[in-house]
């Protein structure tokens, strides 16, 4: 269905252009420029506080120059043309340079940098720029100052010519863009040495880089041949610097009038909407260049009856205008309303007609509150399609058909608001750095988790959609299964089974946990959590690297079988490839220091993660922990200091002393090959997986040999793990020795 416009934007674009042209007429009947001052440059007026020469502007970064018809930042020397100046928004529209970085076929380079500096009274805008950088394998890093340094970076990639996008927009493949710090006074733009164009030399020998207007750049898939870029735009692009008259607020400049910018009897000062200072701006009813003592000057209203009505006698007065009415009339608001003759049988008709209009526009508001509410409704539907078509619903079906996979359902956004009392905070099970998961019963009583998002965890459709497939084939006892997804929202909401027990961080640190976990059950745990990540990066095809294990997402189920859970920040890992992560992702204590520094997301990060979930069951401390002098430790770097210390007791959980040297040697020396600080001398996760299984067997074994009659009777009659039955030092005594667990 064709959208109707609605007439009111069209009014207030009309009378906008009208106000703005009568600022114009307003300003251009009194002086832009200092007097004695140049005003014009080519085609360009240049209004005061900025001038050319001594004298004509107000302080230093406010000179300019006019060299062959251009006005320049300065002198021609900054390269930086300006093309217009704002000094109602405080804003210059200026020219900068493009970084560029070539290779060539004899090997040979050329790096050109790009460094932009200017006055402390101008800024890059963060609102009306962007990093764009251009490029089939192109990091580019946009390094600033704003009272501290600060960054910003932008990755392009594109495979071949074929793979780049073509339809104008920086999407990532050969043209990316990102946004910029505020209040940026100094900038760099570099590119990392480590990406190059040396394998698309046949279409792409170069990468650019440059921060311009944001709505400017059109990408043109032309634009990676050659030097095509430099060449249509060897004068530089646009970009937008916000300036103030002064860095103090308005309340502190006015005390010093000697240095006030706002000198105009009839001007004000107010906050810049874009950097931090003041402008100056001239009060209502007058118009005019501010930064003059005589530059704001009077409107006549009644030479503009569009913008100023008025059904009588209009007079112009100082900042104001009045409307009287003729003689024998009287006026209910000069203003707004018309004079009507002063007769009684006239405001009886003008009675009537109030009620008759009255009625009429209570007829007409409902007519448009029905008509909006329907148009609400329809947006709503259409919001869901667009989110169900843009979250890749329609490739999930043609999955699951042509999978045949019938383990995924789709549900609506309606069920899961009824499952969840519409997402009601007493049924919140937990919060996390990717969403918040609440409890819901479905209709036929199924209780299930539902994931509610904060970001967005895909880059693409496809790619999600094939991770909800992966996922939903995954048949492991310790992996938590999903169950559906809803794809009517912006981001998707994913539904799992219900694990009912809690997380292994509320069984080892809880506040309220009374008996001590035995080694066995640590072990046992341990062996389970392992065995799950083994099996995502082995048996899952393609391998998936779970990106953010520790306690908090391992759950607990029935009988307290460990499963691994909260897939919001894995990645798939199609031929043994790493990959690069554009931001790091995890928790502080179990992150990866290899995938911290060079952000390079592999099966060993996980490893490392596993490493500090292991300490965390032999130690009972938190990956972050307090001493006793309340100093914030890391729980591996305390632990790798006690092994190279040899007092490995000193940090070990005090209930599970005493109950095997050799064994906790042998996890002590595990843990530590796990938190190896270089990926490639940590062992496999199968490994993990089998070593672990070992030490426990050995316990079992140690257990069996010394344990008396009774407790062999014990053994032999338990099958499951009870938390509130324990044995010698504290250890729990029960064993599956069906299942061998």
């Amino acid at each position: 269905m064709a959208a109707v416009l609605s007439p009111w934007p069209r009014l207030l674009i009309l009378a906008a252009t009208l106000l703005l042209g009568t600022i114009r007429i307003a300003m251009a009947s009194s002086r832009i420029a200092k007097p004695g001052c140049k005003e014009t440059c080519g085609n360009l007026t240049i209004p005061y506080p900025f001038g050319i020469g001594a004298g004509c502007f107000y302080r230093q970064g406010f000179d300019v120059s006019c060299e062959h018809n251009r006005i320049y930042m300065g002198n021609s020397s900054s390269r930086m043309v300006i093309y217009n100046i704002s000094l109602v928004e405080g804003q210059a529209r200026v020219s900068t340079l493009i970084a560029s970085k070539c290779y060539y076929s004899n090997g040979t380079t050329t790096d050109g940098w790009v460094s932009t500096g200017t006055a402390n009274l101008f800024t890059l805008s963060s609102r009306a720029n962007k990093l764009t950088a251009i490029g089939c394998n192109t990091l580019s890093f946009l390094r600033g100052y704003n009272q501290q340094d600060v960054g910003a970076g932008c990755f392009s990639m594109c495979l071949n010519k074929q793979s780049v996008d073509s339809s104008g927009q920086c999407s990532g493949m050969g043209c990316c863009q990102t946004s910029i710090a505020p209040n940026l006074t100094s900038s760099n733009i570099t590119f990392d040495e480590r990406f190059n164009n040396s394998k698309v030399l046949g279409f792409n020998p170069c990468s650019y880089a440059f921060v311009a207007e944001q709505d400017w750049f059109r990408f043109e898939a032309a634009y990676l041949e050659g030097n095509k870029l430099t060449e249509k735009y060897s004068d530089g692009v646009p970009t937008v610097l916000d300036w103030v008259a002064g860095s103090k607020p308005c309340n502190e400049a006015q005390k010093n009038r000697s240095s006030y910018a706002c000198i105009s009897t009839n001007s004000q000062c107010i906050s810049s909407p874009n950097a931090t200072g003041y402008l100056c701006v001239c009060k209502n009813g007058f118009a005019g260049n501010p930064y003059l003592e005589e530059g704001c000057q009077d409107i006549d209203e009644c030479q503009l009856p569009a913008q100023y009505p008025c059904h009588g006698i209009c007079s112009n007065e100082i900042g104001d205008y009045s409307c009287s009415c003729q003689p024998g009339t009287h006026s209910i608001d000069p203003k707004k309303e018309t004079c009507s003759p002063n007769t009684t049988s006239e405001r009886a008709r003008l009675t009537k007609m109030f009620i008759g209009i009255s009625v009429c526009a209570i007829l007409l508001l409902s007519c448009i509150f029905a008509l909006l509410i329907e148009c609400q409704k329809r947006k709503l539907t259409k919001e869901k399609e667009r989110f169900f078509q843009q979250n890749g619903g329609l490739l999930l079906y043609e999955q699951i058909r042509s999978k045949q996979v019938d383990t995924v359902r789709i549900f609506t956004k309606e069920e899961l608001e009824d499952a969840t009392d519409n997402f009601d905070s007493k049924r919140e099970l937990g919060r996390g750095g990717h969403g918040t998961v609440y409890k819901g019963i479905l209709k036929d009583n199924r209780v299930v988790a539902i994931k509610r998002s904060k970001i967005m965890n895909m880059v693409q459709k496809d790619e999600f959609v094939q991770e909800m497939i992966i996922l939903s084939q995954i048949n492991h006892r310790n992996v938590v299964r999903l169950l559906g997804c809803c794809l009517e929202v912006e981001v998707p909401m994913l539904v799992y089974e219900f694990i009912p027990n809690g997380t292994l961080f509320e069984l080892i640190h809880g506040k309220f946990r009374t008996a001590p976990i035995s080694l066995d059950a640590r072990l046992r745990i341990a062996q389970e959590s392992a065995d799950a990540l083994a099996y995502l990066h082995s048996s899952a095809s393609p391998p998936i690297v779970h990106g953010d294990v520790k306690s908090p997402n391992i759950l607990l189920g029935d009988n307290y079988i460990a499963k691994v859970t909260d897939f919001g920040a894995s990645r798939m890992l199609p031929n043994d490839e790493i990959q690069f992560m554009t931001m790091v992702q995890g928790t502080i204590g179990y992150l990866d220091p290899e995938y911290l520094q060079e952000r390079q997301l592999t099966e060993k990060s996980d490893v490392y993660s596993f490493g500090v979930v292991l300490l965390e069951l032999i130690t009972g401390k938190t990956a972050i922990y307090s001493d006793s002098a309340e100093e914030k430790k890391s729980l591996a770097s305390s632990f790798l200091l006690a092994m190279k210390e040899n007092r490995l007791e000193s940090i070990l959980d005090r209930n599970i002393l005493g109950v095997g040297t050799e064994l906790f040697q042998d996890v002590a020396q595990l843990a530590k090959c796990c938190l190896s600080t270089k990926g490639e001398e940590r062992p496999l996760m199968t490994e993990v997986a089998e070593r672990v299984k070992a030490i426990r067997s050995t316990w079992r074994e140690q257990l069996i040999e010394n344990a008396n009659e009774e407790t062999v009777c014990l053994l032999e009659n338990s099958s499951h793990y009870d938390p509130s039955i324990t044995g010698r030092h504290g250890s729990l005594m029960t064993l599956d020795l069906e299942t061998g667990r």
